[in-house]
């Protein structure tokens, strides 16, 4: 029987996680499952009011000292769990309930049939409002225009072992997850997933976190980036000197721009730091056990 570890990165929002612990209890069958909460420095401390689970083996809390956000709280996890823990597969999941549990099923079914190194979650269908599925959009375009690759997924996904250790051999997955998950793996299985609603609160999710969540993804291919861009001067600053028209100058700027600020952001695809994450573990606690 595989063994699964699903873990969930939060930062003062357990009310939503207990309530998606409760909800990945009811969709679990014959699986083997462990669950670690990514406690990203939270400033609350979580309901300790005992619980029971019926198809859960474990919960457990991995604290962190200094808060650092989804993406790098992840792969601290994928870090921590590959050292020190047995597994077959991780799932990371967003803790407010926008990942489905009842989708687990997907990636169980899919993973104990035929054993593929990487599953996605792409999405097919959004809960937001039309604004932001709009720009959602846009950003899958601007994205596939940048590194003529196309990103359908977020964080939501089944890793195998071997796809654990290839994600932390390379920086990248401190940067941005989907985009390491894209440029590291040529064949990708994925499962058609639905974003639900957040079961508390409004959803964390903005424009401008949209943006930076595009940049990273882009910022992952910095060489793929440079090229393109230094292409891009050398078409506008020939139009430039063919038509006598400086203003072809101006995008040419903008390139070399664009083509600074990435690499900028891709600053932190930095495998020292993804090492050296084990600092910034305070603790392993467990929250629950049977």
């Amino acid at each position: 029987m595989k063994k699964y570890i699903i873990i969930i990165p939060v930062y003062n929002d357990w009310q939503s996680v207990l309530k998606l612990i409760d909800n990945i209890d009811l969709q679990i069958n014959n699986q083997n499952v462990d669950i670690i909460i990514i406690n990203d420095a939270s400033t609350e401390a979580i309901d300790g009011t005992k619980r029971t689970y019926s198809k859960i083996n474990s919960v457990k809390v991995l604290n962190l000292i200094n808060n650092i956000g989804h993406c790098q709280g992840i792969a601290t996890a994928l870090q921590y769990c590959n050292a020190n823990l047995e597994f077959d597969y991780i799932i990371p999941m967003d803790g407010d309930g926008e990942d489905r549990p009842e989708e687990l099923n997907s990636f169980f079914s899919l993973a104990d049939s035929s054993s593929p190194e990487i599953i996605t979650a792409n999405r097919i269908k959004r809960s937001e409002g039309n604004l932001f599925k709009a720009c959602y959009t846009v950003h899958k375009f601007l994205t596939y225009l940048m590194i003529g690759k196309m990103v359908k997924f977020g964080n939501y996904s089944c890793l195998s072992k071997k796809a654990v250790g290839k994600m932390l051999s390379s920086g990248s997955v401190w940067l941005s997850y989907s985009g390491s998950i894209i440029k590291n793996f040529s064949s990708i299985e994925s499962v058609s997933s639905t974003r639900g609603t957040r079961y508390f609160g409004p959803s964390k999710m903005n424009f401008s976190k949209l943006v930076i969540h595009s940049l990273n993804i882009s910022a992952s291919f910095r060489e793929t980036i440079f090229i393109r861009s230094t292409l891009l001067v050398m078409f506008f600053s020939y139009a430039a000197h063919e038509t006598a028209n400086s203003y072809f100058l101006i995008p040419a700027m903008l390139s070399w721009v664009f083509m600074l600020f990435m690499f900028y952001l891709s600053r932190k695809d930095d495998l020292k730091k993804l090492d050296a994450s084990y600092l910034n573990i305070k603790d392993l606690t467990t929250f629950y056990s049977r």
